[in-house]
């Protein structure tokens, strides 16, 4: 397989990476900070543990950690229902204890994401416990999305709205009243039309960006504003057996994409802006078009969208070969960099998606180097660096997942702790001696600890670190580094160049079913397996990929 350049596809080119524009190339590590390190031994992970794991996450090569939500909050859904927005949980620690993680991830040249959860609050936050003890037609409840019931006597909820997390999406209080929650009753819907609302998110912000964090991942940023008159979507599981949320991503429903919904991020750009260092937002946004979710980006609303097709993309050329396009000619349009996704804390993880056990492994392996070669922002999920797989056995009675008791499907087996060293569970996620985990971890992951792993050739965790060294050090992959230039090959096969300061790096990616010759490209300078030279090039295994460098003579 030799180099013939096809059409180039242009992506943006960025600026040299400076303080402000940081956001640009980075890569972003997702802390799960209930399972990434536990530093009292109650079986839950905290900010002190995370404090004390830093030095390892600066050494693996990331630029930034996106913290999941580690707010007060009676946890039913993770801590992503929150009770109080300015406070830490005791289960995690302090406000101290996050002053001196975000102040030690500085010194160590890491900076730091959080959650925000604007579309909802927590059943306890004080706001809501109000609304309950105030009359219909209160201010307390015009914060909250409050209706009356349809049928002769308000028996039936307001419409046919359904929750993500299964069945409907109304519950009905005492007086006879509903009020909405499109995920679990325990996260009750703002009313992001009332300028109390509004006021009071825009406080939050400033709260968080007087302590230093570097930017925030909006929980369901497309989901604030609900058209005018809650009308019906018009159909539900209860009468044509098709779930609402299946639509997200590909249709419109009453609750979700509004327009109006800009109004709120115009709001908030200035106060990101007002700060130094280039703080950002990143939305967790769902769209029925390209065209639509690109408008949560630009000079006047937020900086990044995460790409959820690269996650869902099938293990085919074909497949990656059109969501590649499809993003980089969008980031084109909305003079923002792309982010790429592999697993998060809502998906399973992409080992076993790719097929589980060997197999999955080595496709996670070759799609964690295609991911890393492109341009534009990666996002991390804890433990992927391993090569953690789904864990799928978990008894019903340990699972938490709010969602679970609802539709049967469960999250839980992407949020087990991860395994840093040791021979039994849970592998020091917790300090010596401790035996506590709030999920548990299985036997096989013994040898896929971060101890079990460091130093190791070819392990999954060394090759993360090799090719985030590269990333970081290479000027084609540089932020300001070339587009991606498609190559002609053999079916099944993906290459692509990007070049700058005449030097080169090809990636080539294997997903043919057979091995594959490579010549042409340059030296070998990182693969997911071992490449076999021959004459001539190298012989790249099925599932596999690699990168290749060409320099200048001397």
């Amino acid at each position: 397989m030799t180099a013939s350049p096809s059409a180039p596809l242009t992506a943006r080119s960025c600026a040299p990476l400076t303080d402000d524009d940081w956001w640009r190339a980075a890569v972003v590590y997702q802390v799960y900070v209930r399972s990434f390190a536990d530093s009292d031994g109650d079986g839950i992970g905290d900010l002190p543990g995370l404090r004390d794991r830093l030095p390892y996450l600066r050494d693996l090569g990331v630029d930034a950690l996106w913290l999941t939500p580690f707010y007060t909050s009676p946890m039913i859904d993770g801590g992503y229902d929150v009770a109080d927005y300015r406070d830490v949980d005791p289960s995690f620690g302090t406000l101290a204890d996050f002053d001196h993680m975000i102040a030690e991830a500085h010194a160590l040249g890491l900076r730091i994401i959080v959650d925000l959860v604007p579309n909802h609050t927590s059943s306890a936050h004080p706001w809501f416990t109000a609304a309950l003890a105030a009359a219909p037609g209160s201010a307390e409840r015009a914060r909250y999305l409050f209706a009356e019931g349809r049928g002769e006597h308000g028996e039936l909820p307001p419409n046919d709205w359904e929750s993500i997390f299964g069945g409907p999406a109304w519950t009905r209080v005492a007086d006879g009243q509903w009020y909405l929650h499109l995920f679990d009753p325990a996260q009750p819907d703002l009313n992001w039309r009332h300028p109390e609302v509004r006021a009071e998110f825009e406080d939050i912000l400033r709260f968080w960006l007087d302590r230093g964090v570097d930017g925030f991942r909006i929980d369901v940023a497309h989901g604030m504003i609900k058209a005018e008159g809650l009308p019906d979507v018009g159909f539900s599981t209860m009468t044509t057996g098709r779930r609402q949320s299946e639509l997200l991503g590909k249709g419109r429903l009453p609750y979700f994409d509004q327009d109006e919904v800009h109004e709120i991020y115009r709001a908030w750009r200035p106060i990101l802006d007002s700060y130094p260092g280039g703080r950002m937002a990143v939305a967790e946004a769902w769209a029925e078009t390209p065209q639509r979710l690109a408008r949560y980006i630009g000079p006047d609303e937020l900086h990044q969208a995460f790409s959820f097709d690269f996650l869902d993309a099938t293990w085919s050329a074909d497949s990656f070969r059109k969501v590649i396009d499809t993003a980089l000619a969008e980031a084109t349009i909305v003079g923002a960099p792309t982010t790429w996704v592999l697993s998060n804390h809502d998906k399973q993880r992409h080992v076993t998606r790719y097929g589980d056990g060997e197999i999955g492994l080595r496709r996670a392996r070759a799609a964690s180097l295609l991911m890393l070669a492109l341009p534009g922002c990666a996002y991390l999920y804890q433990g992927e660096e391993l090569g953690l797989p789904e864990v799928l056995d978990l008894p019903d009675e340990l699972r938490q997942d709010p969602s679970f008791r609802r539709t049967g499907e469960s999250r839980d087996g992407c949020r087990v702790p991860i395994p840093f060293s040791g021979e039994l569970a849970p592998y020091g996620f917790g300090p010596a001696g401790s035996e506590l985990s709030w999920l548990p971890a299985p036997a096989t992951w013994r040898v896929l600890s971060v101890a079990a792993q460091t130093g190791v050739p070819g392990s999954t965790l060394e090759l993360y670190r090799t090719a985030l060294r590269i990333r970081r050090e290479h000027p084609a992959l540089a932020a300001d580094g070339g587009a991606v230039t498609w190559l002609e090959t053999g079916p099944g096969v993906l290459a692509f160049r990007r070049a700058a300061d005449d030097t080169e790096l090809t990636c080539v990616v294997n997903l043919s079913g057979a091995p594959v010759t490579v010549d042409g490209y340059g030296q070998p300078i990182a693969a997911s397996a071992p490449l076999t030279e021959q004459s001539p090039g190298h012989l790249l295994p099925i599932d596999a990929a690699a990168w290749f460098d060409r320099r200048p003579a001397g």
